[in-house]
């Protein structure tokens, strides 16, 4: 990787020796000529790292030029670094100007002394630097400022022929057809209508826009066609001549200016017949440069061909594709399984098709075809590899010697294969993707936090970090709030091939002693490090939680510390220490430090604010974390400081409000009574780069809020408005507000809410407002709101316009513990007892009710409940009231006549009734017997089931049914027996009071003559009613007198 990294490192010392504060620092140490020359020596260097960059990839020695190149580059950042560092610490020092002067002197870096070991180590570096340019001389290198067009990979994609046989393609049929299809017989109304090809490198883009190029029907319908590459630099001059010259066949002078060509190409376009009768066609292979306003000046220039004209583009970034066409991306994926299969045997097989059918070679080649993540290039050229090997030994020596992940460039053209997407990055995200192999195989990775990781070595700028569109190329975004992706193997492979020895891993069987003195970035288990590690260049040391170890002791710390002094990014969570080095602030270079999911750690050692270069501090979770150290304000370049569920944290130190650069903040916790000392809200008020989530633990505590939030300047947060969240905000979640009783007005413009929870524990909330109207609410859960009386302002009939507008789409309705809670509305029915009264509002498309421990004697009404219902503790007169319904296709929630509570499919409302005699059940198609609660019916006497389709058998509840006295099953359609014999209980035994049983038109019912047994020894049991069960013809034998005169009469027994 060091052919890509050299150049970074070289801009960055260059930029950073160019900035006004470091000569200032020059002059304080009197160093000014040193950091000049150093400045100058570097630049020079840096004029042909482009050119060096490009010959090391088919040059070794170049190569090896510039990891020499590299190591004293490094040496000379953490050169830089130290100055800074020692600035800022000297401007952080308090006092005045004398009493600083006396604490430097004194101090352990006396400044006479420290300019002195700092002259001798700039000597150094510039000694080795001239060196090392010395070296240079042999190689003849070019002095550049943009890549070349004809770098390695480039010369090789364009001497590639842009014709293709047919049969080179294989498993692409169905693309070739939607290709054809969108070539020939899609109108526009554009003249030119633009096709891109989109998909990552290898899966033979270009080949298959060869063969649609090719194609005779396309020939035949586009007079004229043309072929031209686009390269990184999209160059419209270079792009319009290559355009002229392919058409016309001739070279053009080059000394022609732009507006000559342009003349040309419209000429060109315009005197051709075809024009008015046939079509042009224009391919353009890999359009890499993403430059929007480029390719519209192009795209103008061709837009004077006959209607009917196409462009097609190939492509890897899906951002190029959406700029450019003008139909949706066509996205090329990977092969099948089985079109795979006969692409490599076609080619592994070619000299020997018998073994393509030998199972012994079959199973080792598909095993070898999973490593290959159906890429066409990849299985193409390890095919070929495979095809030179004939004996199953040396097949099976290729997969045990894993020689598929480590083939070199001499042996196979694998690597520039593979290394196609990566050559055609620029060089500062060339190291940002071989960064990427620290991570485990398979692993999510946060992009963020991987961000932070490249900030924090300087890849990348903090202040204008990575294109998205980077990340949708080698992975996949899971979700809309925080950006995820996975690394494919094959790239994670070539990631730890281009990484070289500058990165390393270290697992569970690993050996820390292993690690080469030039790694510089490493993942390991901690508990490995011992006394022989080399980590004196480390930049990176992380850890990652999937590793199982044990808790790290102080002497790996110490070791750590010790011999890693250049650590950049230190990632130490979930290790389960409880305490840190003083020693730590000795990692002066350190950027990045997470310490998160710690959960024993108390304590902060106040020696960690002298880390002034971090950037990035995350403690989340560690739930006993008691205080952050009170000096915080001296991490001057914090932008990140993560302490989400850090449950045990009292307050936030005086000073955090310093911060000016921090940019997430996950919490804030309120000093409840002032005890600690803590910071107050106003201390928010110059944190003007929040964004993000920020929560306010112990709102409820501050006193004279309203003049709080104004201090805190709320208002001029990028996302919060005097704690007014985004209009387009989804979810709510109050929890424990103890501040006014009145709600914030800005809920009513949360118009967008889906999701909305307020928890009370100790709120004064005595009304809420209507969230009636909002359009999207599905779920609304209230709950511990001791003191609320009602929800809304309106009457039980309405003022809500139209009956569809009340609560549209909530499907999820809780409400528990409102002790106060009467009615929903503040103006109350004139009768409350009403329980005939079925005019009041109706929620419309309600799943699921929960109301718990709320004397509700009016609210809306809920006939197209679908899913369960839960009442606990509650008036039955809205349950009531919504029996009692008249479901017609007016009813708001019904477009069929239908019975109220008819969908239900569980009802927990049942176990409360301990008074119950009589229950009807009756057409509830969806409900489970088997699910209720029965044990609490114990008085229940009368049941009557009826139209329950879900019923196969008597529910084992029943059991607990002893009082009754009357069953009556109709028309379950599902109801296959009566398992009066039920194991491990027979239910039907201890129905001991059962006088009257009967059962109609339940035509699947199987009955025993067990069953009837049952039934002739039951002492209780006076009448016994079977009507309409065709699959039962026998009368039990206590019944024989009674008359039988078909097997669809009923059948009654007497007793």
């Amino acid at each position: 990787m060091a052919e890509a990294i050299v150049l970074t490192i070289a801009t960055e010392i260059v930029t950073v020796l160019s900035y006004r504060a470091f000569s200032q620092i020059g002059l304080l140490w009197n160093l000014k000529d040193e950091l000049y020359d150093l400045e100058r020596t570097v630049s020079t260097i840096k004029a042909v790292l482009l050119d060096a960059e490009e010959r090391s990839v088919t040059n070794n020695l170049v190569k090896y030029w510039l990891e020499e190149l590299k190591d004293v580059l490094y040496d000379a950042v953490d050169l830089l670094d130290d100055f800074s560092t020692e600035a800022l610490r000297k401007d952080l020092m308090g006092g005045n100007k004398l009493t600083k002067e006396v604490r430097l002197f004194f101090s352990s870096s006396n400044q006479f002394a420290y300019c002195l070991k700092m002259r001798r180590k700039i000597k150094a570096i510039k000694a080795r630097l001239t060196s090392t340019e010395s070296k240079a001389k042999r190689f003849n290198l070019l002095e550049r400022d943009h890549p070349m067009e004809t770098s390695f990979m480039t010369k090789r994609r364009q001497q590639m022929s842009s014709f293709m046989n047919e049969g080179e393609i294989i498993g692409r049929d169905d693309d070739k057809a939607a290709l054809l299809k969108l070539m020939l017989d899609i109108e526009s109304e554009e003249n030119v209508y633009v096709i891109p090809i989109v998909g990552f490198g290898g899966l033979e883009k270009t080949a298959l826009a060869k063969f649609v190029y090719n194609d005779k029907i396309v020939r035949e319908n586009f007079e004229l066609r043309a072929w031209v590459y686009v390269s990184n630099v999209f160059d419209v001059k270079r792009i319009v001549k290559s355009i002229i010259e392919y058409a016309t066949g001739q070279a053009l002078d080059q000394s022609l200016e732009m507006d000559q060509l342009e003349k040309q190409l419209r000429d060109k376009i315009r005197g051709k017949k075809y024009l008015l009768l046939q079509n042009p066609t224009l391919v353009l292979d890999d359009i890499w440069n993403e430059e929007r306003e480029a390719w519209l000046s192009l795209k103008n220039l061709l837009m004077g061909g006959a209607k009917g004209s196409r462009i097609i583009i190939t492509t890897r970034s899906m951002k190029v594709a959406k700029i450019t066409g003008t139909c949706q991306p066509y996205v090329l994926k990977v092969l099948s399984d089985e079109n795979a299969w006969v692409l490599f045997k076609e080619i592994a097989f070619e000299q020997r098709s018998e073994d393509s059918t030998n199972p012994t070679f079959v199973k080792m080649g598909r095993q070898i075809l999973e490593r290959c993540g159906g890429v066409p290039l990849v299985i193409r050229t390890i095919a070929s590899t495979l095809s030179f090997k004939e004996t199953k030994e040396e097949w099976l020596s290729f997969i045990n010697n894993n020689e598929l992940a480590r083939i070199s460039e001499d042996q196979i053209n694998i690597m520039p294969t593979l290394k196609l997407s990566y050559n055609h990055l620029p060089s500062h995200l060339k190291h940002c993707f071989a960064y990427c192999r620290l991570y485990p195989k398979d692993y999510v990775i946060h992009v963020q936090t991987l961000v932070q990781f490249w900030t924090a070595q300087g890849y990348i700028n903090q202040l204008n970090p990575i294109d998205r569109s980077f990340f949708e190329e080698v992975g996949e975004r899971f979700s809309r709030e925080g950006l995820t992706c996975k690394m494919n193997n094959l790239m994670h492979d070539l990631a730890e091939s281009v990484a070289g020895m500058e990165s390393g891993v270290v697992d569970v069987e690993g050996d820390a002693s292993q690690v080469g003195e030039n790694c510089r970035h490493i993942s390991i288990n901690p508990s490995l490090i011992n006394p022989s590690f080399k980590g004196k260049k480390l930049r990176t040391l992380l850890h990652f939680p999937n590793m199982r170890i044990q808790i790290l002791s102080d002497e790996t710390w110490d070791l750590i510390i010790a011999n890693c002094r250049c650590l950049r990014l230190l990632k130490l969570d979930d290790i389960d220490f409880k305490m840190i080095p003083r020693s730590i602030h000795k990692l002066k270079h350190l950027r990045y430090l997470d310490l998160s999911h710690n959960r024993g750690l108390k304590v902060l050692p106040k020696s960690i604010c002298k880390i002034q270069n971090l950037q990035v501090l995350k403690l989340d979770r560690c739930w006993e974390l008691e205080e952050l150290p009170k000096k915080i304000e001296n991490l001057v370049n914090l932008t990140h400081l993560g302490c989400e569920d850090c449950n045990g944290l009292t307050h936030m130190p005086r000073g955090i409000g310093k911060l000016s650069s921090l940019e997430t903040l996950s919490m804030f916790v309120v000093d409840k009574d002032g005890s600690h000392g803590g910071a107050d809200l106003s201390e928010l008020r110059g944190l003007n780069n929040l964004r993000g989530e920020l929560r306010i633990r112990n709102l409820g505590f501050v006193k004279n809020a309203k003049e709080k939030f104004k201090a805190a300047n709320l208002e001029e947060k990028q996302h919060l408005n005097h704690l007014q969240p985004h209009p387009n905000l989804k979810e709510l979640c109050i929890q424990g507000w103890r501040g006014d009783a009145e709600f914030p007005s800005w809920i009513s413009f949360l118009t967008n809410l889906v999701h909305i929870k307020i928890w009370g524990l100790g709120s004064k909330f005595k009304h809420l407002p209507s969230f009636a109207q909002f359009p999207c609410l599905q779920d609304l859960v209230i709950c511990d709101l001791t003191e609320l009386e009602y929800m809304d302002d309106n009457s039980p009939q309405g003022s809500q316009g139209e009956p569809q507008s009340f609560f549209p789409s909530l499907k999820y309705l809780c409400l528990r513990d409102f002790p106060n809670m009467k009615s929903w509305w503040r103006k109350r029915s004139i009768d409350d007892s009403n329980e005939d009264d079925t005019t009041v509002m109706a929620f419309p498309c309600p799943s699921c009710l929960k109301i718990e421990n709320c004397p509700l004697t009016s609210m809306p009404l809920y006939p197209s409940l679908d899913d369960w219902l839960k009442l606990v503790n509650t008036s039955s007169r809205p349950l009531k009231q919504t029996m009692k319904m008249n479901m017609n296709p007016k009813t708001p929630s019904s477009s069929t006549s239908t019975l109220p509570l008819s969908k239900l499919k569980s009802f927990h409302y049942l176990q409360h009734l301990t008074s119950l005699k009589g229950l009807t059940i009756r057409d509830c198609k969806k409900i489970d017997l088997e699910g209720m609660q029965w044990e609490p019916l114990k008085n229940l006497s009368r049941l009557m089931i009826d139209k329950i389709p879900l019923l196969v058998s008597l529910p084992r509840g029943f059991q607990h049914l002893v009082q009754l006295k009357t069953l009556e099953i109709s028309n379950c359609s599902g109801l296959r027996s009566l398992p009066v014999l039920q194991k491990p209980i027979p239910v039907f035994q201890h129905l001991t009071s059962l006088e009257e049983f009967g059962v109609r038109n339940c035509k699947d019912l199987e009955l025993s003559e067990e069953d009837i047994q049952i039934f002739e020894g039951h002492t209780s049991l006076r009448y016994l009613t079977l009507e309409n069960i065709p699959k039962y013809r026998h009368l039990p034998g206590r019944c024989k007198n009674i008359h039988n005169s078909s097997r669809n009469s009923p059948t009654e027994g007497k007793m």
